[in-house]
Formats: structure tokens, sequence, C-alpha cells
């Protein structure tokens, strides 16, 4: 399945390392079935905030995407970039072409229905344990304290 590495580059800077940075990054990605679906472009922040600017990339799978990360190749060239910009780097695996969000709300809500009620009869076990056991200390110090009466100490 298709898979995503974000970089969220808070601190874009121009510098001569930067640019070196982005000449070679590309031989680095073409090995792993890398390409650009967004660089640099500028963000149009609809909710929270989102200082500087995303890069996005699309590998065929998220073993090409860490095997890019991990090469030799791109851990030669990164600190070109990460001494100069401020960021995070992640990956993420994408949704297949049939990826339908409602079945998805639908198992969620199925799973978290079954937790809660789980939960609730734990709760309820818990509950009741405790108040047998109250009980049973209250019961056991009631005898004792009858016997001891009855024992005249």
């Amino acid at each position: 399945m298709t898979a995503y590495a974000l970089a969220h580059l808070r601190t874009p800077t121009a510098h001569d390392d930067v640019f070196v940075y982005i000449e070679r990054i590309q031989d680095t990605m073409d090995p792993y079935g890398g390409k650009f679906l967004v660089h640099g472009a500028q963000v149009e922040v609809l909710e929270g905030e989102w200082p500087g600017t995303v890069v996005i990339l699309e590998f065929p799978d998220v073993e090409a995407a860490r095997g890019w990360y991990a090469s030799p190749a791109y851990q030669e060239i990164l600190p070109l970039r990460t001494r100069h910009i401020e960021g995070d780097t992640l990956i993420v695996p994408g949704v297949g072409p049939d990826y339908d969000a409602r079945a998805t709300a639908a198992a969620l809500r199925t799973t978290t229905t079954e937790a809660l009620r789980s939960t609730t009869t734990t709760t309820t076990t818990t509950t009741t344990a405790t108040a047998a056991l109250r009980t049973a200390t209250t019961t056991a110090a009631l005898r004792a304290a009858a016997t001891a009466t009855k024992n005249g100490t």
C-alpha cells in the first residue's frame, strides 16, 4: 500500500547547504520509487497553527519509505537540511483505493461500544466484589466482637 513521508518544515531557510540538499534528494529517492507530491508549497491553514511549509513524498509502501530515509545516500545529505531548518518528519501508510470512512466509523463505533460494555461489566463486577468484601469484613468483625463479648474479653 502506498506510503507517504511528510516533513513539516517550520523554519524554511535559504542557505547554500539547503540548495545542495534539494539538488541531491531526488537521486536518493529514485531507488525506492519515491516522488514529490508537495514540495515547499505555501500552506493554507484552516485550523490551528502551521508555521512554515510542508513536503509530501510518495513511496510504493512503508518499507520503501523507511528504506529511503535510512539509506546511506539520504543520511549523507540530511544534515544539509537539518542544520538550517527546524522541522518534523514522519512516515505514514496510505489507505487502499476502496477505503470508505463510513466503514471505519462503524468499526470504531462497534469497538468502542464493546469496550464500554466490557468496562461497565468489569466496573460492576469490581463494585460487587468490593461490596461483598466489605460485607465479609464487617461480618467477620461483628463475629469477632460477639465472641469477645461472649468470652468476656
